[in-house]
């Protein structure tokens, strides 16, 4: 799986998917072209959505196979069979299903640049580290604290 913006660097620390201490292992941004994995804080919350979809649609998929394969009947326990083979299938499936939802939310943000060497790389507002840098976000106008006067009720006219 590689980088949505010049589609060389990897995307992941560690190739095997399977070792599961590392499973969501990546590096900070690539390595070939500089581009952030991480566009925001909580950046990839999102991807929920997009590994339910693609349970889902493997599920569909699944079920349509098992249905031409071998029919469905509540009669026989086919269909619970079907049930019980999809959930171990989606449970030793799931740290390549993480991966593949990471690389597709962020294909979803960052497109493919073939003058990604000349061109900036893709941003939001912050990165994760200046949202918890206390100067860099005291600059930033809307995401101040109120000060203390305010919190206290003072009238800073006095």
């Amino acid at each position: 799986m590689k980088c949505p913006r010049c589609r060389r660097g990897p995307m992941f620390s560690e190739g095997n998917p399977w070792k599961l201490k590392r499973t969501l292992k990546m590096p900070e941004k690539c390595p070939e072209c500089g581009q952030r994995y991480e566009l925001e804080v909580g950046f990839w919350y999102g991807t929920g959505y997009v590994s339910y979809g693609l349970c889902f649609f493997f599920s569909l998929f699944s079920f349509f196979a098992w249905w031409g394969v071998f029919g469905v009947s509540t009669e026989d326990h086919r269909f619970f069979w079907w049930m019980g083979i999809n959930a171990v299938l989606l449970i030793l499936f799931q740290p390549w299903i993480m991966r593949l939802s990471r690389v597709v939310y962020l294909y979803i943000f960052v497109h493919y640049d073939p003058d990604y060497k000349r061109s900036a790389v893709r941003t939001f507002d912050y990165s994760t580290g200046d949202y918890y840098d206390e100067e860099k976000m005291r600059d930033k106008p809307g995401d101040r604290k109120p000060d203390d006067a305010a919190v206290r009720g003072d009238d800073p006219s006095k």
